[in-house]
């Protein structure tokens, strides 16, 4: 006797392999793929009065390497910044986890600094891990770089200066924006930190920087089209890319390494490259994945 089949079961079934198949291939490009898709996004910032000794002068961000993990990844980021060679390479912190890291940092920081100058700040994990500033320092100036606890330092061009304010990571430490600010008034200027829910924080009377670089949330890391479950505390209502309604012009980058899992899904790893610009304001033309989402 033939049995008919139940065309209701046979569709489930087939409903359940294809999730099943689209699951796994999301998990391998999370695991597989995405973690190592570094991808450089271009924006171009406008500075009024800009001297032209600064114009074009391209500031390289790099944040959440957390070393020793992520040695792929951090091998391609040294790549981009040898191919693009740009004047200033700034570090927004988390590129170690711990004190037993710091000579990986070194050999990191010493491979991708800028030609001109490199700055690094603390992260919530340098922090955590109670890395001394001296440490910190040290680790830095023996790659030639610099570390910025709550002060600026500058580049000079041409007669021209750009200021690099340095501020702290935002959970473990206060930024100390009065002490960062200090210093004789430059020609242009980028304000550094690691958390960026520090922006909402700036009083709005502070005369605005081209730019406030953050990193810390990773773009989410592991989110859906339009759903981001998870931002670490000290992220605020930040996720990726351009915030431009606050007292100052905050990005967010996605960052390069990962943190807990070697994950990342839908939330490639990025090493953004900003350009002073005279006139120019927002992303560059080629940039991609720059644009804010919402974090719910």
């Amino acid at each position: 006797m033939e049995v008919e089949a139940d065309p209701a079961r046979i569709g489930r079934r087939r409903f359940l392999r294809s999730a099943g198949a689209f699951g796994a291939a999301l998990l391998g490009d999370a695991c597989a793929v995405e973690p190592w898709r570094v991808r450089v996004t271009r924006h171009d910032l406008a500075v009024p009065g800009l001297p032209a000794p600064l114009q074009g002068l391209r500031i390289a961000q790099i944040s959440d390497m957390h070393l020793p993990g992520n040695r792929r990844a951090a091998g391609i980021a040294a790549e981009i910044i040898a191919r693009e060679r740009p004047e200033v390479v700034v570090l927004t912190g988390d590129i170690c986890e711990s004190a037993d890291s710091l000579a990986a940092l070194t050999a990191f920081v010493r491979g991708v600094r800028g030609t001109l100058g490199t700055f690094g700040i603390y992260g919530n994990w340098e922090r955590k891990a109670q890395i001394a500033p001296a440490a910190l320092g040290a680790s830095y100036a023996a790659a030639g770089a610099e570390l910025l606890v709550s002060r600026s330092a500058a580049i000079e061009r041409g007669g021209a200066r750009l200021g690099i304010a340095g501020l702290d990571d935002g959970m473990y430490a206060a930024p100390d924006l009065e002490r960062a600010l200090d210093r004789p008034e430059p020609d242009a200027e980028v304000w550094l930190v690691h958390c960026p829910q520090f922006a909402d924080a700036v009083p709005p009377q502070v005369p605005a920087p081209a730019a406030l670089l953050a990193g810390h949330t990773h773009g989410g890391q592991i989110r859906l089209p339009g759903w981001t479950p998870f931002t670490p505390p000290g992220s605020g209502r930040y996720v990726e890319g351009w915030y431009r309604d606050g007292a100052v012009p905050l990005y967010v980058s996605r960052g390069v390494g990962t943190v807990m899992v070697e994950a990342r899904l839908f939330s490639v790893p990025e090493l953004p490259i900003f350009t002073l610009r005279a006139t120019t304001a927002g992303p560059h033309p080629d940039s991609r994945g720059s644009v804010p989402r919402p974090s719910g």
